[in-house]
This record gives structure tokens, C-alpha cells and sequence, in this order.
């Protein structure tokens, strides 16, 4: 198996945990936060939203540009932009190959690059952060008062499928 075709399935068998904890998330309470300098919920969630886009634009020019749009008002609006941008980066994941993650990218923030890698290293770098913001995410849920859902296996809230 290579390189590219390893980072694609890794982000596969990501996806459904992705969608398990977003779909988790009270909607009534996005502006949760456990702590003042905390994220909220709504926020963190948004931000899985904006680095599925962003590994789509890296691939499509090799620059991907944060935009920190305001998120959605509703729960429903966030996962349904989760949904449309991981269907964008399916189709786009379809044609990596080891001459695309040679390429150089960029990560701009604010209208400077602050990370310039090898596009494969990039994938891998937004997929370890939407790792770790999706288990901070996951800790939200249950002082939120909702389930914490089957992740990696069982969860007090639920035995997993």
C-alpha cells in the first residue's frame, strides 16, 4: 500500500466518528464552554468543518487559507456542512497520489503562511488536529448533558455498533 492510498484510508475509518460526535452534540447548548479561555462546542465543531475545506484547497492549488467564517446557528447546519465539505474531499482523495503530497503547500492564516510542508505531511497535520479537537469535543457532550458516542470502541454512554 502507499503512502497516499494508507493517509486515505486512515481518514475513512475517521469519518464515521467524526460524524458519530458531531451528530452528539446538544444542539441547544453550542455556546457550552468548560472553561472561560475554553472553545465552545459550536466553535470546535466548525473548526472540524473548515480543516475538512482546507485540506480540499490544499489539495486543489496547494495553499489552504483559514477562514474564520462565523459558524452556523444550528447543530443541523454544522453537520450538514460537515457532510457536504468530507463528500467534497472524498471525490478529491480519489486522485491522491505520491506526486501530489510531494508538492509544496502552504497553510495561511491572516494573510501569512504559518506552515509550509510537503502537501502529504499538511494532510496528515489537519488530520491529527481534527483527531485531537474531535476528543476534546467528545468531553463537551456529557457535562452538555448528551451522550458521549462509541469512538474508537464503548463509551460509558454507548456500547459502540
Amino acid at each position: 500500500m502507499s503512502h497516499p492510498e494508507f493517509f486515505v484510508k486512515r481518514w475513512e475509518e475517521e469519518q464515521a466518528a467524526f460524524g458519530r460526535v458531531l451528530r452528539a452534540l446538544p444542539a441547544e447548548k453550542l455556546d457550552y464552554k468548560p472553561h472561560e479561555r475554553s472553545t465552545g462546542a459550536g466553535d470546535l465543531a466548525w473548526q472540524l468543518v473548515i480543516e475538512q475545506r482546507n485540506m480540499s484547497e490544499l489539495l486543489d492549488s496547494g495553499e489552504a487559507v483559514w477562514d474564520q467564517s462565523p459558524r452556523p446557528s444550528s447543530a443541523g447546519d454544522i453537520v450538514a456542512a460537515w457532510d457536504k465539505a468530507t463528500g467534497e474531499l472524498r471525490e478529491r482523495l480519489k486522485s491522491l497520489d505520491d506526486a501530489k503530497c510531494a508538492r509544496d503547500g502552504k497553510f495561511i492564516m491572516g494573510g501569512n503562511p504559518v506552515w509550509t510542508d510537503k502537501v502529504g505531511n499538511m494532510l496528515w497535520g489537519f488530520l491529527f488536529d481534527m483527531v485531537h479537537h474531535r476528543g476534546q469535543l467528545s468531553t463537551y457532550i456529557r457535562p452538555m448533558g448528551g451522550k458521549v458516542p462509541s469512538i474508537y470502541g464503548p463509551s460509558g454512554d454507548d456500547q459502540g455498533a
